[in-house]
C-alpha cells in the first residue's frame, strides 16, 4: 500500500521516460541544429567547422534582413489586430443579440481552416483577374483596385488581412468566455455609480481578462512563427521578396538551395530570438509571482 509521501516519487518515476523523449527529441535536435550552423554543410551535414561564417553570410543577405523586417511588421499588426477585433466582437456578442450562436459560429469558423486554405481563399479574392476587383469593376466601378497580392507595397498587408480573417474568431471566443464569467453584480454596481461603459471595459474588464489576453497572445505568437504556410499559399514570398519571412527563407535554403549550414544558422537565430522573448515573460509571469507568493 503506497503512502502519501511515495505518490509524488511514483509520479516522478512515471514521467522520467517522457522527459527523456523531450530531451532527446527537442533539446537534442535543437543542439544538433545549432552545431550544424557552425559547419560548411551544403547538401548533407559535414563536420567541417567554419566558425561564425554562416552567421556573417546570413546577416549580409538582403533577403534575410527583409524577412526579419516582414515578420516584425506582420507579427505586430497580426497580434494587435486580432486582439482588438476579437475583443470588439466579443463585446458585441455579449450584449445578448439575436442569432448569437450563428454569428459566433461564423466568426469562429475560419480558425478551423489551415493557413494553406486561408491563403488560397485570399489569393483568389485578391486576384485582379477573377477576384473582388474584377467583380466590382464589372459592376461599373472601373477605378476600383484590390490587387494587394501583386502589389509590392501592399502584399505584406494582404498577408496580415488574411491572418486577421482566420484568427480573430479564436480571440473572440476566448474573450467572450471571459466576459461571460464576470459577475453580473459588477455591471449593476457600475451602472448605479454612473460609470461609462467604455471606462468599465478599459479600467475593470480588461484587467480581469488579463490571463485570457496572455493566452491569446501566446497562441497568436505561435501562429506568427508558423506563418510559412500562409505566405506560401497567398504570395509565395512575392512579389520579389516583398513578403519573405524567416520560415520561408529557412525552408528554401534547406530543400531548394541545398544550403543546410545557412538554413540552420537562420533557424538557430529564430530559436534564440523566441527564447529571448519568452524567458523574461516566463520569469515575470510565473517565477517572480511564485517568489512573491512564497514571501507573502
Amino acid at each position: 500500500m503506497t503512502t502519501r509521501r511515495s505518490r509524488p516519487r511514483m509520479a516522478t518515476l512515471v514521467l522520467v521516460p517522457v522527459w527523456g523523449v523531450v530531451l532527446a527529441a527537442y533539446v537534442g535536435t535543437m543542439l544538433w541544429t545549432a552545431q550544424i550552423s557552425f559547419t560548411a554543410s551544403r547538401l548533407l551535414p559535414v563536420n567541417e567547422y567554419v566558425g561564425f561564417d554562416q552567421y556573417r553570410r546570413l546577416f549580409a543577405s538582403a533577403r534575410w534582413l527583409v524577412s526579419i523586417q516582414n515578420i516584425a511588421i506582420f507579427g505586430f499588426l497580426f497580434i494587435v489586430g486580432c486582439l482588438v477585433i476579437g475583443f470588439v466582437l466579443a463585446v458585441a456578442l455579449d450584449q445578448k443579440i439575436r442569432f448569437e450562436n450563428t454569428l459566433r459560429t461564423v466568426f469562429l469558423y475560419p480558425y478551423a481552416m489551415s493557413f494553406i486554405v486561408t491563403g488560397l481563399i485570399w489569393q483568389w479574392l485578391m486576384n485582379p483577374g477573377l477576384g473582388i476587383q474584377k467583380a466590382v469593376q464589372d459592376w461599373g466601378f472601373e477605378s476600383f483596385r484590390f490587387d494587394w497580392e501583386v502589389d509590392r507595397e501592399m502584399a505584406l498587408y494582404a498577408v496580415v488581412l488574411a491572418g486577421l480573417w482566420q484568427a480573430s474568431g479564436l480571440v473572440m471566443a476566448l474573450m467572450l468566455a471571459g466576459l461571460r464569467g464576470i459577475d453580473q453584480e459588477l455591471w449593476k454596481a457600475t451602472r448605479i455609480d454612473g460609470i461609462p461603459a467604455w471606462r468599465v471595459y478599459l479600467s475593470i474588464v480588461l484587467p480581469i481578462l488579463r490571463p485570457i489576453i496572455i493566452t491569446a497572445v501566446v497562441l497568436l505568437a505561435i501562429s506568427v512563427v508558423k506563418s510559412y504556410d500562409l505566405v506560401v499559399a497567398l504570395t509565395n514570398g512575392g512579389p520579389g521578396i516583398a513578403t519573405e519571412v524567416p520560415a520561408k527563407f529557412i525552408m528554401d535554403h534547406l530543400f531548394t538551395r541545398q544550403n543546410i549550414g545557412l538554413a540552420t544558422a537562420a533557424a538557430t537565430v529564430m530559436m534564440i530570438t523566441v527564447a529571448a522573448v519568452l524567458a523574461p515573460w516566463l520569469y515575470l509571469e510565473y517565477f517572480r509571482r511564485q517568489r512573491v507568493g512564497g514571501a507573502a
